[in-house]
Parts: C-alpha cells; sequence; structure tokens
C-alpha cells in the first residue's frame, strides 16, 4: 500500500536516492527542500516539494501533515564549523523534526546517525552495544551522540523513532562531503590521489550506498523504537582499498605514507587558519587522530532484526568505478 512520507536532507547523497526509491515505490513524498535550485535532480511524479529548513516550523507541519512515516537525514556533516552550528542542526533540528512529527500523528520516523558515535575498534569489530571507549573525535560524532540521547528521551515517552548508523558510504552520488571515499575513488584512478595515511593498515569500513538506502527502508519496516542499527560494509586497510581500486580501476599508482605527525601538524594549521580568518580547513586535528584507530564494524544485528545485506566491497566500487566513466563525475 502507497503511503505519504516526509523526508529531510532530500538533496543529500542519500537522501536524494532515498527519495526517489521510496517515489519509484509509488509512495508520494515530501521532500524538504532550502530552494528549487538545489532540487534539481529530485523530480519525480511521485514526489513534491516544501520549501524550508529544520526551523521553519509551519513547513515542517504542513509538510508531515498526512504523513504516516517520516525519514530525518539533514545534518551538518562539515569538517568545522564556527560557534554553535553543529548543536543547533544536529541537535535542535532534529528535536524540531520530532516534535512536528508528534504534532502530526506521524507512525514512525527513522533517523540517520553515524557509526562515529560508536568509536573505534579497541577490542575487535564494534557493534550497537559497545561502550566508547574514548574521547569524541569531532562536533559531528558528540552532537549526532548527544542527538541520540534525545530520541532515547522522546521514544521512553512514547515516540516511535528508530536510528541508523551507517559507516563510510561510498557510490554513484553527487560528490560532496558525504561522498567523500568516492571522491577519493575517482582521484585514484585518475591518478591524482597521492599518499596513504600513516602506514596504511588502520581499517576503515566501507558500505556501498544502496545498501544504506535499503537500510533505512529496512528500519523503517522492521526496526524497534528506540534501538540503533548499524548499516556496515567491508572491513577494509588502506592498503587494501586502494589495491582494490587500483584492480578494478586498471593501473595501480605508487602512492607515498603520510606520516600522521605531519598530517597532525597540517590539520592544526588549517584549523588555525579557521578560527582566526574563517577560512574553511580541508581537515582537522580530530579528524586526523582517527586515522590512529581501527574501525572495524559488525552489522549483525541488522541482518538479523533487519534483513539487511552487504554489497561487498570489490562489488561495490565496480559499480562506482562504472558508474564514474559513464556518467564523467
Amino acid at each position: 500500500m502507497a503511503k505519504r512520507i516526509f523526508i529531510t536532507g532530500s538533496t543529500g547523497f542519500i537522501g536524494r536516492k532515498l527519495a526517489i526509491k521510496l517515489a519509484d515505490e509509488g509512495n508520494q513524498v515530501i521532500a524538504l527542500i532550502r530552494s528549487e535550485g538545489k532540487a534539481k535532480d529530485l523530480k519525480h511524479a511521485n514526489i513534491t516539494f516544501v520549501t524550508g529548513d529544520l526551523f521553519a516550523i509551519d513547513a515542517l507541519n504542513k509538510g508531515m501533515e498526512g504523513c504516516q512515516e517520516v525519514y530525518h537525514l539533514a545534518a551538518f556533516a562539515s569538517v568545522w564549523a564556527k560557534g554553535d552550528t553543529f548543536k543547533t542542526v544536529n541537535i535542535d533540528g532534529t528535536l524540531n523534526v520530532l516534535a512536528a512529527a508528534k504534532a502530526q500523528g506521524v507512525e514512525k520516523v527513522v533517523v540517520t546517525s553515524t557509526a562515529g558515535v560508536i568509536g573505534p575498534a579497541i577490542d575487535g569489530p564494534v557493534n550497537e552495544e559497545t561502550p566508547r571507549q574514548v574521547d569524541f573525535f569531532t562536533d559531528y560524532e558528540s552532537t549526532k551522540y548527544e542527538s541520540e540521547l534525545k530520541i532515547k528521551e522522546l521514544v521512553a515517552e512514547g515516540q516511535h523513532v528508530v536510528i541508523v548508523n551507517p559507516t563510510r558510504v561510498y557510490g554513484p552520488g553527487p560528490l560532496n562531503v558525504s561522498n567523500s571515499v568516492t571522491k577519493l575513488i575517482k582521484q585514484y584512478i585518475a591518478g591524482k590521489w597521492k599518499f596513504i595515511p600513516g602506514d596504511g593498515k588502520s581499517t576503515g569500513n566501507y558500505v556501498y550506498v544502496d545498501d544504506v538506502i535499503n537500510g533505512h527502508i529496512l528500519a523503517m519496516a522492521n526496526g524497534r523504537a528506540g534501538e540503533r542499527y548499524l548499516l556496515s560494509g567491508d572491513d577494509a586497510t588502506y592498503h587494501e582499498l586502494f589495491d582494490t581500486i587500483a584492480e578494478i580501476g586498471g593501473r595501480k599508482y605508487k602512492l607515498y605514507h603520510m606520516p600522521l605527525g605531519i598530517l597532525l601538524a597540517f590539520g592544526k594549521l588549517q584549523l588555525f587558519l579557521a578560527e582566526n580568518f574563517g577560512r574553511q580547513p580541508l581537515i582537522t586535528p580530530g579528524w586526523v587522530r582517527k586515522y590512529l584507530y581501527k574501525w572495524s564494524v559488525s552489522s549483525a544485528k541488522a541482518e538479523k532484526e533487519l534483513g539487511y545485506k552487504i554489497t561487498p566491497l570489490k562489488q561495490g566500487i565496480e559499480q562506482t568505478v562504472a558508474w564514474l566513466k559513464e556518467s564523467n563525475e
């Protein structure tokens, strides 16, 4: 049965593909957008727009009127920002969305968080119950974590909200800050990526974007209120990642190991320029420190409870490289 579904973050990497998939399935999708110009790639007979942001309360309520489901993907995920931008968007904005959903009688909400809230794999792959063992590296992680705590309070009061936590997402889609892994793939196959962080042995977890889209939909259908579900893919060291890209791209380039000390110094310089001159940094010390750790992740809970499935890394990169070549991105 077709549903009326409201979605935030619909012009982003994940949100756009989710909105289109839901619309293709015959649902009536109401997408919150900032402007028509930002939604030019979101044209669909089953998608209508409501203009506003997470603080346009009237727009939120209008858009959710008559909706059975809400997907909240909008977030501030930049490397750095002045003041309370992360808190304002990721915590206060989320609470606005959930308040509107409650006021409009929405049955279910899925909120997109990040696997980064759980932290690195100190004692083997992390899962949803793994306690965080190190401080947060970024404001993005910390505000997403605080947002999850607020969500649990609302669930305790009776609201049905499910949290999904993707790892490093890649695949066909806009080459923006949320799709940095695909940007890396593109640069490597073009011979423009030159270094590996540290010794190259740090592990990351890479998840294909279509798996994340399916994970959201499965969480809406099968997820338990107040629970978080890790949406992961395959673990890979930097060496393994670049070897896979080289094999699929057809050419292996020489990469230079960049000592983390140098990266950290560069991050400190970037942060200084940002704080004193307003220049957006390429990286910050917190993001560099993440490279010191392994980020091995298990999605066993999502696989068991939701029916979530993983696309193998090699297959996902093959599809991504094919798309890059076909689309001339």
